[in-house]
């Protein structure tokens, strides 16, 4: 099965509540399905972030299968696949391939393709990804905060000083589980 094929079957299997088909119509009208994962540290090939989503989905359900607290038992397929698939929806659109030249084993030189950044809603990175999902589909405050801050340390407000990511994964678990799940898929599961 197609990487899209198996994306969008999770979705539809999974995500059920107003606006889903809107959100998956918006997603097909950009290039999320062919945009890398990022520029160069992980997935940075065509169809990198889809293949990212899939994995940060995979392992947060597979976390949360196996999460033995009460309040995991209150977090749904629905919420699960919500924050898997679409924890980076910020990056849909946002990568654009450049030239740079490069030397050639035989000393010649040719440009080569690489990807780069051309934010044009340059609204931050998980907040960005909750505010278009919110433009689409209400999210539960659990799934705001988990996709909000699934960058933890990453994050361009921790580096900034702030504190507030404590706050998030005290309150809202599942946040925290989400930048573990995140940082599996990005540092085991993405690795060369």
């Amino acid at each position: 099965m197609a990487i899209k094929d198996t994306f969008k079957k999770i979705y539809f299997d999974n995500i059920k509540r107003p606006g889903a088909d809107k959100l998956f119509e918006y997603l097909e009208s950009t290039d999320f399905f062919t945009a890398p994962a990022s520029t160069k540290f992980h997935l940075d090939k065509e169809g990198g972030l889809c293949e990212h989503s899939l994995n940060v989905y995979y392992r947060l359900k597979d976390i949360m299968d196996n999460e033995k607290k009460d309040w995991a038992k209150h977090i749904s397929a629905e919420s699960i696949a919500i924050c898997g698939l679409l924890h980076d929806l910020c990056k849909a659109n946002m990568y654009v391939v450049e030239y740079r030249n490069a030397k050639q084993p035989d000393g010649s030189w040719s440009k080569i393709p690489y990807f780069t950044i051309d934010e044009d809603m340059p609204y931050g990175h998980g907040e960005k990804s909750v505010y278009i999902i919110n433009g689409f589909l209400k999210l539960t405050r659990d799934e705001a905060m988990a996709i909000n801050w699934h960058m933890g340390g990453f994050d361009e407000r921790v580096k900034g000083g702030s504190f507030q990511i404590g706050k998030a994964y005290q309150k809202h678990p599942l946040a925290a589980v989400m930048h573990v799940a995140d940082l599996l898929a990005t540092y085991i599961d993405e690795s060369e």
